[in-house]
């Protein structure tokens, strides 16, 4: 059980904060997963979901580049509600394994740093604004992690669970 109250509806939202709730709704079709624990402070999910908006639908790098930093994230975090909102996706996407990703992820991730090698390979492979666009989609979804661990956010119904 989540340690706050998830907000779902906007009713749960001061008026003056309402706008940030329908800003949510329009971009991702509802409030849910850390969502509903951003909402507990209005400005901050408001300025997440922009970052969001991009990471995820607008940037140039491709999806399943994305979708599997994403995964990789939630497995080092063991954040379980980030691994089951994009297993499915992940299938659907046909996201292969990359080594390289995988890597990537894990160096900063663990080690804060990536070495040399990886960084001239990743640069070549991606440019420099794809290089940057992956390294920002790692930040993004490490904070999400970080978050609903944080608040205990379980697993969306009939999300694929992370087993930790």
């Amino acid at each position: 059980m989540a340690r706050l109250p998830p907000i779902t509806s906007k009713d749960q939202v001061a008026a003056e904060h309402r706008a940030v709730f329908d800003s949510i709704v329009q971009s991702r079709g509802a409030v849910q997963g850390p969502f509903t624990m951003f909402l507990h402070s209005p400005e901050l999910a408001g300025r997440v979901a922009h970052l969001g908006a991009y990471v995820r639908f607008e940037g140039s790098l491709d999806m399943r580049v994305r979708v599997l930093a994403a995964m990789t994230v939630a497995r080092e975090f063991e954040a379980v509600y980030v691994w089951g909102a994009q297993a499915g996706g992940a299938r659907r996407l046909g996201v292969p394994e990359d080594a390289e990703i995988v890597e990537f992820t894990r160096q900063l991730l663990r080690r804060h740093r990536i070495d040399e090698a990886t960084a001239v390979s990743l640069r070549r492979r991606f440019g420099d604004d794809g290089f940057i666009q992956l390294s920002g989609a790692i930040g993004y979804y490490s904070m999400l992690a970080m978050t609903v661990n944080a608040c205990e956010l379980e697993a969306a119904p009939n999300a694929e669970v992370l087993k930790v």
